[in-house]
């Protein structure tokens, strides 16, 4: 979207965007049930730079709740272990010749809510991005409009499809939300 066009099809990939961000964000939450996404935030100090394990191992899900990570070079074992350690997840890793084995623990009642309030703050912060890149494209309208690049008539039918893909980005983001909720709370 330049400064002297509309385009429709540029404030949709930017508002899918927010919606991608979400569904990352959200597959980091531990839901009880081994995900091998739940490895993707962690960084290793690996040849002299930050890697994630995804670039240091293979990461399978061997079981329902394991996850395992076979590590490529042996020399990385424990830094890939001590990363994992040090993640903050909760899950205490288990060494196996060139494989860690990440057993997932039950989750109580009490960590399954705070895991739903936190995907709650997640999906309000995906609604502001879509609401921002809707605000975004409407005060790009008003320019256009008011530098008569476009007509009063053209301004009100892109708002209106501004506004359209809006309440559908939102009603998808809340569905992300729904399905991310119904996992956490399984038993």
């Amino acid at each position: 979207m330049t400064a002297q066009t509309f385009d429709a099809k540029e404030i949709e990939r930017r508002m899918q965007g927010a919606i991608a961000s979400l569904k990352q964000h959200l597959n980091g939450l531990r839901t009880g049930r081994a995900n091998p996404n739940l490895l993707d935030p962690i960084q290793v100090d690996a040849y002299g730079q930050k890697l994630p394990i995804s670039q240091l191992g293979t990461v399978t899900v061997p079981e329902p709740r394991m996850i395992s990570v076979q590590v490529w070079d042996r020399s990385m074992l424990q830094a890939v272990e001590r990363a994992i350690r040090d993640s903050n997840l909760g899950i205490n890793p288990l060494v196996d010749g060139l494989i860690i084995r990440l057993r997932m623990p039950d989750t109580t009642e009490e960590r399954r809510k705070d895991l739903v309030k936190t995907a709650h703050k997640y999906t309000e912060e995906a609604r502001v991005a879509v609401r921002n890149v809707r605000r975004d494209g409407m005060e790009l309208l008003k320019k256009l409009e008011k530098d008569h690049k476009i007509s009063e008539d053209e301004h009100r039918k892109h708002s209106a499809k501004v506004q359209e893909l809006t309440d559908k980005l939102i009603k998808d983001v809340d569905g992300v939300l729904t399905a991310k909720e119904a996992e956490i709370m399984q038993v």
